[in-house]
């Protein structure tokens, strides 16, 4: 394991995990999230690319899941390729891949070949299905995880299909998150310990945990298992979305009586001549009364009525939209960084804030510069 950092007085501190080195095996979708948000807290990610183009196309540059990384070219099905990345990972901290189960062990880069000369290294396993059971073997995508562990049959309307929320639900929040926290504290371990392990993150366990509120609802009989009938899934009128009279949306959660009771007087109702809100069977005749009246308006004209208020509403905005908004611009939540506008680093950091250090990494741009700081001299054949 590579020793914790100490920094010279006057020394610039990229982030809180400023020293960590991280290589990540090249992949697609969650595997290089959850590796940016490592390289946004400042940690040294190396992304070790296959010769060729991207597995999806697409300009490298503006790949924003690869920012504040470096990139060398490795190939893993060349005789020296393995171990080059073996030599990578003996000087790393943690590795990350997003292969199939037991493709990483065929090209000699799994874990018992990597943690042979690094025994401290945390090896990170991102794929959907997992490292074991029935479907552990076949391919996937975000869709048919969430589909799969119940998640997606809980989004849309009542009366509908259920809605794909892009691929933020499975890929993001149930697979790099969770494959972040878990690599995070096994780097904790390690550092007490000097042992390191394998992280088994699958997008359907983390998006399946993210449900576990609802199973609690559902054990106490205040949440039913069907779509658009419930609290907060769009069957209540008080934290649903309504249309405007120019086509814009406008998004409601008055949840709570107080927050309630400022949102209808705000719509123009007089809340003693409402049906009670506590009562479903009162819920459609109130998504009437509120469809009425937000159609009776513009999204401008609503989002004036409720701005600066505790009626909790706000306007639907764009991804455009919301870079533009005054909040999240006085917060710096989106920022303009080598040329493309994207979302600063999060979470704050009081002391050791992550920063946009480096630009999207092309494949192999930085393969010289890795090889001279990671001290890995196979890396410079044919390259530098």
């Amino acid at each position: 394991m590579s020793p914790t950092s100490t920094h010279p007085p006057g020394r610039t501190v990229a982030g809180p995990l400023d020293g960590v080195r991280v290589v990540e095996l090249a992949g697609i979708g969650p595997g290089p999230f959850a590796a940016m948000l490592l390289a946004d807290l400042g940690a040294d990610v190396v992304r070790v690319d296959r010769p060729g183009g991207a597995p999806l196309g697409g300009d490298p540059a503006r790949d924003l899941t690869n920012r504040n990384k470096r990139s060398v070219v490795v190939d893993l099905k060349a005789s020296e390729g393995p171990a080059t990345v073996r030599a990578l990972a003996a000087r790393a901290d943690i590795l990350l891949e997003g292969y199939r189960p037991g493709v990483a062990e065929r090209l000699g880069v799994g874990p018992e070949d990597c943690m042979a000369a690094n025994p401290a290294l945390v090896y990170g396993r991102m794929t959907g299905w997992g490292q074991d059971g029935p479907l552990a073997a076949l391919a996937g995508h975000d869709i048919g995880y969430i589909a799969t562990t119940g998640a997606l049959s809980m989004i849309g309307t009542s009366d509908g299909p259920p809605v794909l929320p892009a691929n933020l639900l499975g890929d993001y929040a149930g697979g790099s998150l969770y494959l972040t926290t878990g690599v995070l504290a096994a780097l904790l371990t390690a550092r007490a310990t000097g042992h390191g392990q394998v992280v088994d993150a699958a997008i359907v366990d983390g998006t399946a945990h993210l449900t576990s509120l609802f199973w609690g609802m559902l054990a106490e009989g205040t949440w039913r298992d069907a779509r658009g009938r419930n609290l907060l899934d769009g069957g209540c009128p008080y934290y649903a979305v309504y249309e405007t009279s120019d086509g814009g949306w406008m998004a409601v959660g008055a949840l709570e009586p107080h927050f309630y009771a400022v949102f209808v007087s705000l719509l123009g109702l007089d809340a003693d001549e409402l049906p009670d809100r506590a009562d479903p069977r009162n819920w459609p005749a109130l998504r009437a009364e509120f469809t009425t009246r937000f159609r009776s308006a513009t999204r401008a004209r609503w989002t004036a009525v409720f701005e600066g208020t505790d009626a909790c509403v706000a306007p639907v905005l764009s991804l455009h939209e919301a870079a533009g908004h005054k909040h999240l611009t006085a917060r710096g939540t989106y920022t303009e960084a080598h040329g493309v506008t994207q979302p600063a680093p999060a979470p704050r950091f009081s002391g050791t804030p992550g920063t946009l250090r480096r630009p999207p990494a092309v494949p192999g741009a930085h393969t010289c510069d890795v090889a001279r700081d990671w001290g890995v001299p196979d890396l410079l054949k044919d390259h530098c």
